[in-house]
């Protein structure tokens, strides 16, 4: 069993997944430099104007944007490996259960002892009910997606909307407490708060509703990596520009729209799910459908090392915002505004892009990526070039 080839990628493909790591942390950096993303209140805390435009801003084009836009991928890229397992009359199950399970393991790690937000556990976890899927045809993958997606948003929306006067409570108690913890120089204090703070956001709980979140997005980024419409985006060109267009008119009404009528909370999960998604579908698409000229290619094509070193740079994102923001490291958590928050994922993302090149010119993969590949092959990876 070879490792699906370097030559063969889809470079756009890459670049959407770059572009996806920057948008993830344009979230991400808020939820690690201050409570107010999991215990609400950023509003009342940062009353600028400038702030206040900034945190509309991540809401509207970044929130909710870019883990469906991931979470989209990660199923695409499964069906590809899916198909290049077939056509060696190899059995995918025992690879994607060492795949899957290498991802749980990283995300067991990086959600305990770095970051609460992990994604990797979800993914590890979820990921092993798209297995149920890998054999099943274009139109089941498409029903259960809209449906699983279409029907929770439906049904929590409505309970959202019932207790609308009961959610939008302040946590100030919680918020003092994260201060408290994520300020301290003791360790052991930061993860316990860390620990608290994983079960409010990804509890176990959580893992009864991830299914309907997380699982319709892995089917549909299957469903596209099976129409192969971006696979040979030349030869499916009007198809793409059709769906750039429905996804931009759904990413305006469900994204911008909630905004035209106060933005309430009550709302927000058909924000993220039915808008988010539409998003994630246009970034995708305009990524695909710029490709094709030359100066957007050179542009769009510093995002291609980020793509392809996806998790080691994710990883290295919670690494360096742990440094910077808690107080074993320089303690700036609460002392960054949302202005100031922008700022820096853009310089530490440019820093980022330098690395990965840099670091490709030497090496096959990035250092996380060998790791897990070598256990999901079975075998040590050649890492040099």
């Amino acid at each position: 069993m070879q490792p699906y080839q370097g030559n063969k990628r889809l470079e756009w493909i890459d670049a959407a997944r770059g572009f996806a790591i920057f948008g993830i942390f344009m979230v991400n950096i808020g939820a690690f430099s201050a409570p107010y993303f999991l215990y609400g209140g950023a509003e009342d805390a940062w009353t600028a104007k400038i702030d206040q435009y900034s945190l509309i801003f991540i809401d509207i084009f970044f929130q909710a944007s870019f883990y469906t836009l991931f979470s989209i991928l990660f199923g695409f890229g499964i069906q590809i490996q899916k198909d290049s397992l077939d056509k060696k009359d190899i059995s995918p199950y025992g690879f994607f259960g060492r795949r899957l399970g290498v991802l749980i393991v990283f995300g067991i790690i990086h959600a305990f002892a770095i970051w609460s937000g992990d994604i990797l556990l979800t993914y590890g976890t979820m990921g092993f009910l798209l297995l149920f899927f890998l054999y099943s045809g274009e139109k089941v993958l498409m029903g259960w997606a809209i449906g699983l997606l279409g029907a929770s948003t439906i049904a929590l929306t409505g309970l959202q909307y019932a207790a609308r006067n009961f959610i939008d409570i302040s946590y100030t108690a919680e918020i003092n407490q994260a201060f408290q913890s994520y300020r301290s120089s003791d360790f052991s204090v930061i993860l316990s708060q860390n620990f608290q703070d994983w079960q409010l956001s990804n509890g176990i709980f959580s893992f009864f509703l991830f299914p309907f979140i997380f699982l319709p997005l892995f089917l549909f980024g299957m469903y596209l990596a099976r129409k192969r419409w971006f696979h040979e985006p030349l030869v499916h060109k009007g198809i793409l520009k059709k769906v750039w267009l429905i996804s931009l008119i759904v990413f305006i009404v469900f994204k911008i729209g909630p905004y035209t009528f106060g933005n309430p909370l009550w709302f927000s999960l058909v924000q993220d799910n039915i808008g988010g998604t539409a998003s994630a579908v246009f970034y995708l698409t305009s990524i695909t459908l710029l490709w094709e000229k030359n100066t957007a290619q050179k542009v769009l094509g510093v995002l291609k090392p980020i793509g392809k070193m996806a998790l080691s740079n994710y990883l290295l994102q919670s690494i360096i915002s742990f440094w910077l923001f808690y107080g074993v490291g320089l303690g700036l958590y609460g002392e960054i505004r949302p202005i100031h928050q922008i700022g820096l994922v853009i310089v530490i993302f440019c820093l980022q892009i330098i690395g990965s090149i840099i670091w490709l010119r030497y090496f096959r993969f990035g250092p996380v990526e060998w790791v897990w590949r070598s256990i999901t092959y079975k075998k040590l990876q050649p890492m040099k070039r």
